[in-house]
């Protein structure tokens, strides 16, 4: 198994991220295509990457998805948007090979911290992120649409 940037789109591709993030969705609602003009903009952009876990057989059986933030303050950190393996691999280090990429990923890129949030009831996500060591704050998570 190996982990590589998203370097080109392909509809092959773009259907398997759309069933990896199908996994993800508390919903399990099918959202349609993921537009190609997203896929490009993450490829082309400095800023934002998408890694992905590949198997021997090269089926894609993992996800992260990667932005720079920045602030007068923390000045620039990472921030892990999705992060997904497949149901079949759980279990088989796939996880951990992702975060280690994006740990890698975020230090290439000049990133002090990766902060993410992960929705209550996925007790099984929140374990695999303390035992690869990440804090929990008391926060909330604010969303507004425009």
């Amino acid at each position: 198994m190996r982990v590589e940037r998203l370097k080109e789109y392909t509809p092959e591709a773009a259907t398997r991220i759309r069933e990896l993030l199908i996994q993800l969705s508390r919903s399990k609602k099918d959202r349609g295509e993921i537009p190609r003009e997203w896929f490009e903009e993450v490829i082309n952009s400095p800023h934002n990457d998408m890694l992905l876990a590949i198997n021997d057989e090269e089926k894609i059986v993992g996800i992260a998805t990667l932005s720079i933030i920045m602030g007068p303050i923390v000045r620039k950190n990472a921030y892990l948007e999705d992060f997904v393996t497949d149901e079949s691999v759980r279990g088989q280090g796939v996880g951990g090979k992702l975060w280690e990429a994006m740990l890698a990923w975020a230090a290439e890129k000049g990133c002090k911290e990766l902060n993410f949030t992960s929705g209550k009831g996925r007790e099984d996500a929140w374990r695999f992120y303390q035992n690869k060591g990440s804090e929990i704050y008391d926060t909330n998570f604010f969303k507004k649409n425009i």
